[in-house]
């Protein structure tokens, strides 16, 4: 799992369950474009052209961690948690994304809540995101 704007709350929602660790190999929060680049090998031009927060760089992470891993899937989240805005894009617009090396797929979301429960809302789901990958509902 590679986070951004949700800052490690889907992996620990992950391992509030007894045996998660037959399942989750690790986590990543990339909250900077740096850790972005450095920790899931995001290209800088990449975010240049697109912007931190888009579909092209949550893809990118989740392929990124999917490799960095060794996963069979990659998770990934970047967004806006708020309140204020950032690359143009208001508070509470998120990109989730989901990768298994085969295919990826990426969803956009928005949420107009705090910036609490804009989190809590992206990590429910990006859980969603890869319940319905796994059960082939995508």
């Amino acid at each position: 799992v590679a986070e951004s704007c949700t800052g490690g709350l889907i992996g620990h929602r992950l391992t509030q369950v007894s045996g998660s660790s037959d399942y989750f190999l690790e986590g990543a929060v990339t909250y900077s474009n740096e850790a972005k680049c450095r920790r899931l090998g995001v290209e800088p031009s990449l975010i240049r052209d697109n912007g931190a927060v888009s579909r092209e760089i949550a893809l990118a992470m989740a392929k990124g961690v999917r490799k960095s891993s060794g996963a069979n899937i990659g998770l990934s989240v970047t967004g806006v948690a708020g309140p204020g805005a950032s690359d143009n894009k208001p508070a509470g617009t998120v990109f989730i994304a989901i990768s298994d090396g085969r295919e990826s797929y990426c969803e956009q979301f928005r949420f107009y809540h705090d910036r609490s429960r804009n989190k809590e809302r992206s990590a429910q789901a990006a859980l969603d995101l890869l319940r319905r990958w796994l059960l082939n509902l995508l």
